[in-house]
């Protein structure tokens, strides 16, 4: 629910605060700190090859111009910059793109406006010159050197484009923007910190009244302690320092945070000193008027339905557009904000449509509640509730009205209850309450014999409509028995999910290193496993220890403990007296020596094919609602696991290192150029399959600081490859929340495997940042900020993902590829490890070395 306070409530925290037992996000999405500068550089030298070409290329354009009596020097129409573009090919395929790669160079001060006016423009009478002496601009004879440059240099802009024609977007005045312009400002509204708690129709009108605002030098004070509070701000790009009188600087805000709320509401002086931390920074303002007009907009918008003087719904008005998206029920257009589980539940109930099957023809706000319920309204309660409106008799009208609404109340909660067996039929299976439910109702629809009679007919009337949309004659046929799960498919693939009532091997040593084996249910408590190896009377702990020889002792309440080991992290048990002296296994140190004579023989498309058809395995175990399970803490949800997703996460840590141990270990130069060249080929591949979990795996294990020191190797690797990774590393700029990812996964269509952690963050920024509860009821737009996740892990799915095609045959290698192996010496031996078991057997059993500092100490030692 949006309410005042809620618009008026904290940011989301920059941290995830780590529940017990959770298992934390990679550390890769924080480790990025020098990646603006980085970015920023490349920026320039593709700002600069750009420039080059054309002085070089047509150098007519550049000349003196008269326009209104007024001359000006040596400058190109935006018209004409933007045909010039368009004429060279590569990646630039219409004008707007151009229109973008032009406004980042105007963003970075490389090609400047002759009024200083800060957006381009594709027009005859606006001019703009290139700062040629400020930045260097030389002209490069060599035509090649020259059309390599530009196309490396286009590659970039055309990805940086986009946040360029944004920001020209918020420059406009409010009353100047176009609706396509305000959909823009509200979809990038939806990924920044200060808002994710706003409702989506806060978010609609703030995108209509938020104004640009940018300051260039570092020191410049926005707003004094004691200044009378006109504006919010939300800062766009850089951060600020917050000074007290008395106590100096109090904290640092950065990228996402706002400052200025209550002042601006209270009508109260600033509370604290605003001074810009660095240059350039950008700002998202509101003033004070729009403010306080959007606060009584949402009081105005929003119903609270009240039994026996208490609020037990809050529904809020939307527009056609958003009823559509977010579950409005019927002509009344309204949303759901919160409200009791009962009252939420009723509310859907009545929103429930006959007419439409399957799962996107369901109301979304079902869909939400469906996949979310856990958090507020456990299954056991949710099955009482349905069962209860089950059976509920009108009190009022005749005998028919009373069965037609007790008959269409009925098919209802049918629809709602095949609709939950869709989503989540593989968790319900493990649920004894719900199979309860299931098989209570299910007798009781099939001794009604005017319901199933017309259940029957609706199936008929599905199954013709299927028939004509498809044009095939769909293989279901309506069981007599009604089977809730015949429409229930159970993931395929050779790794079968974990259950929560499975039991999984542990593997505990003791401080000498002898290993004990049990087999435990893999939500076994730390009490659980002490129990199965000493009495209770002993001075016994359980120990998590890393390879680098940290050791955490487990709390005997904390459960799952199988599913939160990370790589290389192993159980000791031993007495309270021998923490200190236990010792890491030799095969927790990892690799001692590399695999580079195994990877030379695989090709870098057998070894990304493996890896994917592997990855999807493991993604297709993962139930959407185990993200829901991890981010609340699943110690809520006893019953309930999330060894799939926290198997799965590991293995994009174990994919990172795998790439970072390998080249560390590779002491030959040579060889090691190649090992790196064969990564990021394998970037590209695993790219171009679409598994973007992998692709970033590796990605971020070639941008760690034990690969990126290694300047020796990558100057042997060459160019062409060297500028294909720079132009995917792009992908990894985390700035304006992972902008670059949000913009080119939107263009994908499934199957494809997302960032996961990524995934996992967005999540926990909603968690921490809204609460579960406003005014003691179900904060119902959180669930379905929550929802939205779990459906794009949803959509990944919504296609069947196709294995990679078996090898190409010995003949078609030899021509084909530029394998590493000469023909003259193909052996039995290498056939075998080219062959699609060896290679899946290889990426199946990985072993790395997790330690950054034995990492870094390996690359210093095969490069000084």
């Amino acid at each position: 629910m949006c309410s005042p306070e809620n618009l008026l409530s904290s940011s989301l925290p920059t941290e995830r605060r780590e529940a017990e037992g959770d298992t934390p996000l990679p550390e890769t999405l924080e480790a990025q700190d020098t990646m603006k500068q980085f970015l920023s550089d490349r920026i320039l030298k593709a700002g600069r090859a750009v420039c080059n070409a054309l002085i070089e290329r047509s150098p007519a354009l550049i000349r003196d111009r008269k326009y209104h009596l007024k001359n000006y020097r040596q400058c190109s129409t935006g018209k004409e910059l933007v045909d010039w573009l368009m004429t060279q090919g590569g990646s630039v395929h219409s004008r707007n793109q151009a229109v973008g790669i032009w406004q980042v160079l105007v963003d970075e001060g490389i090609v400047v406006h002759v009024k200083q006016e800060l957006n381009f423009h594709d027009r005859e009478c606006q001019f703009y010159r290139f700062q040629e002496a400020e930045f260097g601009l030389s002209h490069t004879s060599n035509e090649r050197d020259l059309e390599e440059e530009l196309q490396e240099g286009l590659s970039l802009l055309v990805q940086m484009g986009p946040d360029a024609l944004l920001t020209m977007i918020l420059r406009k005045c409010p009353s100047q923007r176009s609706a396509e312009d305000l959909e823009v400002i509200y979809e990038e509204l939806l990924h920044v910190k200060a808002v994710a708690h706003l409702s989506s129709s806060v978010r609609k009108e703030l995108a209509a009244v938020l104004l640009f605002e940018s300051h260039a030098k570092a020191g410049t004070v926005l707003f004094s302690q004691g200044d009378k509070g006109t504006s919010w701000y939300i800062i766009w790009k850089g951060s600020v320092n917050v000074i007290t009188h008395g106590k100096g600087l109090v904290t640092t805000l950065h990228e996402g945070d706002d400052f200025g709320q209550l002042a601006v509401v209270n009508d109260a002086p600033r509370a604290a000193t605003i001074i810009l931390r660095e240059d350039c920074c950008h700002f998202l303002r509101v003033d004070k008027q729009d403010f306080i007009r959007i606060l009584k907009d949402v009081e105005a918008n929003t119903v609270r339905l009240e039994e026996h003087g208490k609020v037990v719904l809050v529904l809020e008005k939307s527009s056609g557009s958003e009823s559509a998206n977010h579950g409005a029920s019927g002509s009344n257009k309204y949303t759901v904000m919160s409200g009791t589980p009962e009252k939420i539940l009723e509310h859907l109930l009545e929103s429930v449509r006959l007419d439409t099957y399957g799962i996107d023809a369901t109301d979304s706000c079902i869909t939400d509640f469906l996949l979310t319920h856990r958090v507020f309204m456990p299954s056991s309660q949710l099955c009482e509730a349905l069962q209860h409106h089950y059976h509920a008799e009108p009190s009022e009208g005749s005998e028919l009205e009373k069965a037609a609404y007790s008959l269409n109340r009925k098919q209802k909660i049918i629809r709602l209850v095949s609709q939950w067996v869709l989503l989540c039929g593989q968790v319900l299976r493990e649920d004894p309450h719900v199979l309860e439910f299931l098989e209570k109702l299910k007798a009781e629809v099939i001794s009604d014999s005017r319901l199933l009679s017309m259940l029957k007919e609706q199936f008929r009337d599905r199954r013709r409509t299927r028939v004509l949309e498809n044009g095939y004659q769909t293989l279901s046929k309506f069981n007599q028995q009604f089977d809730w799960f015949s429409n229930h498919e159970e993931p395929a693939g050779r790794i079968q999910p974990i259950k929560a009532h499975d039991k999984v091997l542990y593997e505990i040593f003791r401080p000498d290193h002898n290993c004990i084996t049990l087999m435990l249910p893999v939500n076994s408590t730390v009490q659980d496993i002490m129990s199965s190896l000493v009495g209770p009377d002993g001075d016994h702990v359980l120990v998590n220890m890393n390879s680098a020889g940290d050791r955490v002792q487990l709390k005997l309440d904390a459960t799952a403990v199988f599913t939160s080991l990370g790589i290389n992290e192993r159980l000791f048990l031993c007495t309270s007296s021998q923490v200190d002296q236990l010792t890491p296994l030799k095969d927790q140190l990892g690799l001692e020596q590399g695999t580079m004579d195994s990877l030379e023989q695989m090709s870098s498309k057998d070894i990304a094919g493996q890896l994917s058809d592997y990855d999807w395995e493991l993604f297709g175990a993962v139930h959407e609602v185990e993200l829901v399970y991890y981010i609340f803490g699943r110690h809520r949800f006893p019953t309930s696991t999330t060894a799939n997703l926290e198997r799965f996460v590991r293995r994009f840590n174990e994919l990172q290192n795998w790439v970072v141990t390998e080249l560390c270990l590779c002491a030959d130069l040579q060889k090691r150029a190649l090992l790196l060249k064969k990564f990021i080929k394998i970037a590209i591949v695993l790219k171009e399959q679409k598994n973007l979990n992998s692709f970033f795996a590796v990605m971020f294990g070639l941008s760690n600081s034990a690969v990126q020191r290694l300047t020796k190797t990558w100057e042997r690797v060459p160019s062409k490859t060297r500028r294909i990774y720079c132009a995917n590393e792009r992908l990894m700029d985390p700035s304006r929340n992972h902008r670059p990812y949000r913009l080119a996964v939107a263009k994908l269509s499934p199957p494809y495997i997302p960032f996961m952690p990524l995934l996992l963050k967005d999540m926990t920024f909603i968690h921490e940042g809204n609460k579960n509860y406003t005014e003691n009821l179900i904060n119902f737009e959180k669930m379905r900020m929550i929802s939205k996740t779990l459906k794009i892990v949803r959509g990944c799915r919504s296609q069947p993902y196709v294995p990679s095609s078996p090898q190409k045959g010995l003949t078609e290698r030899m021509f084909l590829e530029t394998g590493p192996v000469r023909v003259s010496t193909y052996s039995e031996q290498s056939l075998s490890l080219r062959s699609p078991t060896t290679v899946r057997q290889y990426i199946q059993n990985i072993r790395v070395i997790d330690n950054q500092r034995k990492l870094t100490q390996l690359s210093r030692a095969v490069e000084h």
